[in-house]
């Protein structure tokens, strides 16, 4: 069976959500701010999801900080990476990143959510809807603190997946919205967007592919792309773990077709896990097609996505000095 992350509607189970989480394609669950009402609330879902899917089940949100941050009261307002770059002192820099890296990965797994998808590593080029959520307008910079941040989440047990693979800084149009297109070529992608990626293939757990269209590359956005994935990614970086589309119900991803040509697109040019978000129909319509069979190799490497043991709760992580060490920076970079 393929691998599918969905969505639920609300702060509980419905009986529809509970039949699909049984089903055996759907691996995964994404969460959302209207999936959070408190933290016991918070808790209390994720522990009943896992119990309805009967098997293994990869739960993830965005939680990057900054405009990316699902849930709010109780946690930390974790910054915009964008907002190292006031800290002069580069020393301080790479310890602050390192630290909001633990501090984001252990108040997520505390409420059981196994990954939030970061970090970001797209260059803070001429792209609003990414902005200040890259650490940097210089692609040696962004290498230097999401490796530092990525410490800090494998510090907290959490692995890392680094997106928009190649690079969604550099084209203006948002592709939840649009259908962006990059114009340059190959070369110009490889001097500039794509060093972040290759600096860190080693070290990533997981990748997200951008819904960018690169035309003088490929005719196909890079998460559709055998390409991008399985020429640039997996045989020049050398990667070796997860490849998690994005959001298949994004307008970047309709020219691939309705939500089951782009379920088997994405599938077939080399994504382990598709996601299908805040489209119940499509969702549906993707658990009813008889998508590819996962390679075994695949599905070991999203299981290697899931968090490694229990994490304590948030009351008693706060209370840690490794919490209290963290929180510095809040006021710092804030």
């Amino acid at each position: 069976m393929a691998q599918v992350m969905i969505d639920i509607e609300g702060t509980e189970l419905t009986p529809e959500d509970k039949k699909l989480l049984a089903q055996p394609s759907v691996n995964g669950l994404i969460l959302f701010t209207r999936n959070f009402a408190s933290l016991e609330q918070l808790a209390r879902l994720t522990q009943e999801a896992r119990m309805a899917a009967a098997k293994p089940l990869l739960i993830a949100v965005d939680h990057e900080g900054g405009r990316v941050q699902r849930f709010r009261e109780g946690f930390s307002a974790i910054p915009a990476m964008g907002s190292l770059r006031r800290i002069e002192n580069a020393d301080e820099r790479h310890r602050a990143a390192r630290d909001l890296g633990w501090l984001m990965a252990a108040e997520v797994q505390a409420v059981g959510i196994d990954i939030s998808f970061a970090p970001v590593l797209d260059v803070d080029d001429c792209s609003e809807v990414i902005g200040d959520r890259a650490f940097s307008d210089v692609p040696s910079e962004i290498s230097e603190l999401a490796s530092a941040f990525i410490e800090g989440m494998h510090e907290a047990g959490m692995a890392s997946t680094g997106k928009h693979f190649p690079g969604h800084g550099s084209v203006q149009a948002d592709s939840h919205i649009a259908i962006p297109e990059d114009d340059r070529t190959l070369e110009q992608i490889r001097a500039h967007d794509l060093k972040p990626f290759l600096s860190l293939s080693q070290k990533l757990d997981g990748i997200m592919p951008a819904h960018v269209i690169y035309p003088k590359i490929d005719p196909q956005p890079a998460g559709f792309s055998e390409f991008w994935l399985q020429q640039i990614l997996r045989n020049e970086l050398q990667f070796n773990g997860t490849i998690f589309s994005d959001d298949l119900s994004m307008q970047g991803a309709t020219v691939a077709g309705d939500m089951q040509q782009r379920a088997f697109a994405a599938l077939n040019a080399g994504c382990d896990m598709i996601l299908v978000c805040n489209d119940r129909a499509g969702a549906l319509q993707v658990l009813d097609a008889e998508l590819p069979a996962t390679e075994p190799e695949s599905a070991q490497r999203v299981q290697r996505m899931l968090m490694s043991e229990p994490a304590v709760g948030l009351e008693a992580l706060k209370r840690t000095e490794r919490w209290q060490q963290a929180q510095r920076w809040l006021s710092v970079v804030n």
